[in-house]
């Protein structure tokens, strides 16, 4: 009867910890899935210091123009003109959590404008984003985007 007793609270407590988890993921999933909210935003404003405190100082991103950049690089590119969209609607289709770390994956239009080689046109993105706790909060360290080329 001990026996039992005991097995059944080690159950219990394991799945108590298991329901835990799982709350907690989906608070996190919603914190990502706001800061990419305010990720476009920025963008949408070419609000540089907004983007700047989302991004890691280590951010990196292979763009639809099939360059690798770095977080300075994609911030010269908005403060330059050449990064601007006069629309930008995200999906964030998936969201999944590992220990401190979030992979967000989607899709997105934009409307280019700006410099940028595409200005006035539409284009269709696949992407792929990367978050990390870093000093207590979440920020993009890694993107990757390509234009889906219509069939």
């Amino acid at each position: 009867m001990k026996k039992a007793l005991v097995l059944i609270a080690l159950i219990i407590g394991c799945v108590l910890s298991v329901s835990g988890q799982v709350g907690n993921d989906r608070l996190i999933q919603e914190e990502i899935k706001r800061l990419n909210t305010v990720e476009v935003e920025g963008l949408m404003r070419n609000d540089v210091k907004a983007l700047g405190a989302l991004w890691s100082d280590d951010f990196v991103v292979t763009n639809p123009l099939n360059q690798f950049v770095n977080k300075q690089q994609v911030l010269g590119l908005i403060k330059s003109g050449v990064l601007a969209f006069t629309s930008y609607d995200r999906k964030v289709e998936y969201v999944r959590i590992y220990d401190g770390t979030a992979v967000v994956a989607g899709s997105e239009i934009v409307v280019w404008a700006g410099k940028m080689p595409n200005a006035g046109k539409t284009s269709h993105l696949r992407y792929t984003a990367i978050w990390m706790k870093q000093a207590g909060r979440w920020q993009e360290v890694a993107r990757h985007a390509n234009i889906v080329e219509e069939k």
